[in-house]
């Protein structure tokens, strides 16, 4: 009996907190991808598990989010056979037996690929988009695809725009850190209070719903729902992750990327959607070469922000410019983004970095109005068609029609509409079942382009694109200051970036209030809650491992992310 008691005193003993954390079941609620592997490797949680409280989470919360637009229904099936895979002594990766979800505009087989338009309602397509074939060669269970705007917030510009995250086969998703609807009359068409972002959601991520998803972005539908559902997004160079199987608006900005609850979660996923070598099907995927391994995870340096030079673009998007030609001072930020701009600064230099301010980028300062950036946007809506697009950017209209209908005929016979035109009068044929809720303004003045006609147009505009962002943008301010990176708040140089296919990592650091003034008040008693607000690293082409080592030092010097009150 001594010996017994003995033993369990030393037993007792043994057992410290860490320990006992070790051993304590696993939760879904809040694990990175790393403790979910952890707990797999030593047998505290199954794959099965982890789905079946993914599903138990989607069931009892996606009706205030709607963050899915299906459910994989085979996903216990998946985790099943993933974790017998394990018994036998298979691991086949990263992302070994762990839920994630995708964007409705990336082709998946054993799921439905809409777009979230009503036209491709249980459209399943005949072959998979390269970056789910790497999912799964990882091991990753994709147990859904999320909502989003409609053909990635291309199908209604001016007089109507579409909101964010609306698409007329799903309705409307809400954002998890206020998922109610907007009360003022002006805007009571059922949209969210509180902005979701881009067109890629971000909702199920932040709830939990699964371990993170992927996004696209053509400009700023990665970056602006990790920003507005306090998520890392790393928008990667146009290239580096294959677009072969992606629902496209144009190849000259579109590339797929990962938004996760943090920059380790972001960059396990990257280098499993980057694959282990190009893709034959996108040429662009030899632009960037890849990390050995085609593993992130060790530029994950918390020291990484110690010498390095951080350039703070102020002109604009900081503090109010002048643009030529405008009557008024224009950009900058709100009191409250200003006060938490003075404290980034203050981390970064409180880590070592070298901070560059102002580091303003040349085109957006410069007083000629033809090499002036912000005189010269993206053709967008009704009012910026053929005859009235002069002061203009065609290039998304024209290579949304070049590369739609390329993306129609790699589908072969199987396609509901076999070309824009027939998506658009299929919408106009179908306007009782809410198809053009917002008209398809964009989509219009897309269609009216002549391919071969307006090819020289478009070749000048995407030639001045390139300098304007690029040449007379940031490749200039960044090397005439030696930069490692430049700091935007939150996803507010997402189209300066976008149009050269440059890479963003974006990370949570607050809340900020709503900003009501450009509407109506809310009605008394109602009280909208703040909303998430991130800061975005910027580099050149192919600077994904310097971004995610930057990104990362920044998040672990402020560990600023908050998960959502709502949904425990």
């Amino acid at each position: 009996m001594r010996v017994f008691l003995l033993t369990s005193v030393v037993a007792a003993w043994l057992v410290t907190p860490a320990l006992v954390a070790q051993r304590r079941p696993l939760t879904v609620v809040e694990a990175s991808i790393p403790e979910m592997q952890r707990a797999l490797l030593e047998k505290r949680v199954t794959s099965v598990a982890l789905v079946t409280e993914s599903l138990t989470r989607i069931g009892l919360y996606d009706d205030q989010l709607h963050a899915t637009l299906f459910v994989n229904r085979q996903a216990l099936d998946d985790a099943a056979a993933l974790d017998r895979e394990r018994a036998a002594g298979h691991v086949r990766g990263p992302l070994h037996g762990i839920p994630v979800a995708v964007k409705d505009n990336v082709q998946t087989v054993n799921m439905p690929t809409t777009g979230g338009a009503l036209a491709f309602a249980g459209y399943t397509p005949p072959y998979e988009a390269t970056l789910v074939v790497n999912l799964r060669a990882a091991g990753a269970i994709v147990i859904a695809k999320t909502g989003m705007t409609e053909l990635a917030n291309w199908v209604a510009g001016a007089p109507t725009p579409m909101p964010t995250n609306y698409n007329s086969l799903g309705g409307f998703g809400f954002n998890p850190y206020d998922p109610r609807r907007d009360p003022r009359a002006s805007r009571f068409d059922g949209r969210p209070v509180l902005a979701t972002g881009g067109s890629s959601a971000g909702g199920g991520t932040a709830v939990s719903f699964w371990a993170a998803n992927v996004g696209t972005e053509t400009s700023g539908s990665i970056l602006s729902p990790s920003n507005q559902n306090m998520l890392v997004g790393i928008k990667p160079t146009v290239g580096r992750i294959s677009r072969y199987g992606v629902i496209p608006i144009t190849a000259d900005q579109d590339t797929p990327g990962p938004m996760a609850r943090s920059v380790t979660d972001a960059a396990v996923m990257l280098g499993v959607l980057e694959g282990a070598s190009p893709d034959p099907r996108d040429a662009a995927t030899h632009a960037c070469p890849r990390p050995a391994g085609h593993d992130y995870t060790p530029f994950l340096r918390a020291d990484a922000l110690r010498g390095a030079r951080i350039g703070i673009p102020r002109a604009f998007y900081y503090d109010r410019a002048v643009i030529p030609g405008s009557p008024a001072l224009r950009g900058g930020l709100s009191p409250a983004l200003a006060s938490m701009r003075a404290e980034v600064i203050d981390v970064l230099r409180q880590q070592g970095a070298i901070v560059v301010d102002p580091a303003n980028i040349p085109s957006v300062i410069d007083p000629r109005p033809e090499e002036n950036i912000e005189r010269w946007n993206p053709c967008s809506g009704a009012d910026e068609g053929k005859g009235q697009d002069e002061d203009c950017s065609i290039v998304l209209k024209y290579g949304m029609k070049r590369d739609f209908n390329r993306w129609l005929a790699s589908l072969g016979t199987t396609p509901p509409v076999k070309t824009l035109s027939e998506l658009r009068a299929w919408n106009i044929e179908h306007q009782s079942a809410g198809t053009l809720k917002y008209g398809q303004s964009n989509l219009d003045i897309s269609d009216e382009m002549d391919l071969t006609a307006d090819r020289a147009r478009y070749e000048r505009d995407r030639a001045r694109d390139l300098h304007l962002s690029a040449e007379h943008g940031i490749d200039e301010v960044m090397k005439a200051e030696r930069l490692d990176a430049l700091l935007f708040p939150g996803g507010d140089g997402a189209d300066l970036a976008a149009r050269p296919g440059y890479p963003t990592v974006i990370v949570p650091f607050g809340f900020v209030p709503v900003d009501a003034s450009a509407g109506a008040a809310f009605p008394a008693g109602f009280n909208p809650k703040p909303s998430p607000f991130g800061v975005s690293f910027t580099g050149a082409a192919c600077s994904e491992p310097r971004l995610v080592a930057l990104a990362y030092a920044f998040e672990q010097a402020t560990k600023r992310r908050i998960q959502p009150s709502l949904f425990p």
